[in-house]
C-alpha cells in the first residue's frame, strides 16, 4: 500500500538518459557551471578564475551545516568590526554557506542582514511540516515555499544586480549542488549568471541557492530545466553538501597532473570555515530507528569533511597556497527534532565572534584528533 501510494503521489519526470546528462546544458545559458570531477581545463579560464589585481589572491569557502551557518556569521561579523577582513577574491558556499555566500562576497555592508537571518529567530519559519501522507510519501517533509520565499525575500533583484557587477570586476562567487540524477556535484558560476544578462537569470540563481541548500529528505529537490541537442528535460538537484562538505578546487582538477598546479606568479590565501564540529564525540546512543540513523549521518558529515580537508590541505601544502580552517570545537547542544533553534545558532553565533574576536580561530592544518565529552542527552546531536 505504501509503496502504491508513493508511485501515486511522485509527479512524473521527462526521461533521459546518462549520454544526453553528460552533455546537458542549462536552457539559455552557457559556461555557468561545470562538473567538479571533471578534468581537463575550465569551461572558460577568464570567467572562472579570478583577475589578478594584485599578487595575492583570498579565498573564503564555507560549509555546509545547517543551522551551524550562524557559526560563519558571527567570524564575518567579528572580523568585519577587527577592520581586517579582506574582500574575497574567490567565495564558495556549499549547503548552508551557499546561503550566506552571496552577502559574504559583497562584503561587511552587508553583515546586518546575515546576523538578523541566522540569530533572529526567522529561520525557525522554515520549519513548515507537510500533512503526514504527502510528508512521508511525498518529496520531502518540510514544504519548499517558505524556504523559497526567505531566499527571494534576500536576494533580491538589486542584490544579484551588485554581484554581477562585481563578477565583471573579476571576482568570482561559486556554490555547489548536488545532480541526485547524475550523482556528481556540480559548481555554479553565480556571478556568470548574475551578468548574463537574461530576464530569467535572477530566477536561476535563487533556484541554485535553494537547491544547494535543501537538505534531502528535509527539502525537497529543486527541478533545473535544461537540454541536449534538441531534448528538453529537467535535472535534479539538491544539497551540495551530499557530495561534499565544502567547495575548494574541483576535485578533478587536483587530481588531473596537467591542471593541478595552481598557476604561477597568484599567491593564494585560502580560509575554510567548517560550520560543524570535526572532533570525534563520545555520546551513548538509543537503539532506536531515528537515533542510529541520525548517529550514523552525523559521523558520515564529519567523514566527509574531514577528507575533503585533507585533500585541499595536502594541494595546498604542494602548491605554496596559505591554508587556514576553522570549525565548532566546542559542544553546544542540538536537537534534530528542532534543526533550526535559535538558541543553538546564536550560541554558535557567539562561538564564532568571540574566536575572530580574540585572535583564537584560525588554524594552519586540520586537527581531528581532540575528542569532546558528552553532555548531553542521547536525542541531541551536533
Amino acid at each position: 500500500m505504501l509503496v502504491i501510494l508513493a508511485g501515486c503521489m511522485a509527479p512524473d519526470r521527462i526521461a533521459y538518459g546518462p549520454k544526453v546528462a553528460a552533455t546537458a546544458s542549462v536552457v539559455g545559458f552557457s559556461d555557468i557551471r561545470m562538473y567538479a570531477d571533471a578534468t581537463g581545463k575550465l569551461p572558460e579560464e577568464r570567467a572562472w578564475l579570478p583577475a589578478l589585481k594584485s599578487r595575492e589572491i583570498n579565498y573564503l569557502a564555507m560549509s555546509g551545516g545547517g543551522a551551524g551557518g550562524a557559526f560563519s556569521v558571527g567570524v564575518l561579523r567579528a572580523w568585519s568590526e577587527r577592520g581586517d577582513r579582506p574582500e574575497f577574491d574567490i567565495v564558495s558556499g556549499v549547503s548552508t554557506g551557499a546561503l550566506i555566500a552571496p552577502y559574504a562576497f559583497l562584503g561587511s555592508a552587508y553583515d546586518k542582514p546575515l546576523v538578523d537571518l541566522y540569530t533572529g529567530g526567522i529561520a525557525k519559519e522554515l520549519v513548515a511540516f507537510d500533512f503526514l501522507p504527502q510528508a512521508l510519501l511525498g518529496a520531502s517533509l518540510l514544504k519548499q515555499e517558505p524556504l523559497r520565499a526567505m531566499v527571494e525575500r534576500y536576494l533580491t533583484r538589486d542584490v544579484v544586480a551588485r554581484i554581477a557587477a562585481e563578477h565583471r570586476k573579476g571576482r568570482r562567487l561559486l556554490v555547489l549542488t548536488s545532480n541526485l540524477d547524475s550523482q556528481r556535484a556540480v559548481i555554479w558560476n553565480m556571478g556568470a549568471i548574475a551578468a548574463s544578462g537574461r530576464p530569467d537569470a535572477l530566477k536561476l540563481f535563487q533556484d541554485v541557492i535553494i537547491a544547494s541548500a535543501s537538505i534531502p529528505g528535509l527539502f525537497p529537490a529543486v527541478l533545473i530545466k535544461a537540454m541536449s541537442g534538441d531534448q528538453l528535460f529537467e535535472e535534479m538537484h539538491s544539497d551540495g553538501g551530499s557530495v561534499s562538505a565544502i567547495l575548494t578546487f574541483p576535485e578533478g582538477w587536483m587530481a588531473d597532473p596537467e591542471m593541478g598546479v595552481w598557476p604561477k606568479g597568484r599567491k593564494l590565501n585560502m580560509y575554510i570555515i567548517v560550520n560543524n564540529t570535526l572532533t570525534p564525540k563520545f555520546l551513548a546512543t538509543r537503539n532506536n530507528t531515528f537515533s542510529v540513523m541520525a548517529r550514523a549521518n552525523s559521523s558520515l558529515i564529519k567523514s566527509q569533511a574531514r577528507s575533503a580537508l585533507m585533500a585541499t590541505y595536502d594541494y595546498a601544502q604542494k602548491n605554496g597556497i596559505r591554508f587556514r580552517v576553522a570549525s565548532i570545537d566546542t559542544q553546544v547542544p542540538y536537537k534534530v527534532t528542532d534543526p533550526f533553534n535559535t538558541d543553538y545558532m546564536r550560541a554558535v553565533y557567539r562561538l564564532g565572534y568571540a574566536e575572530m574576536a580574540n585572535g583564537s580561530l584560525w588554524k594552519e592544518r586540520p586537527v581531528f584528533t581532540k575528542t569532546l565529552a558528552a553532555v548531553q542527552p542521547a536525542e541531541q546531536r551536533q
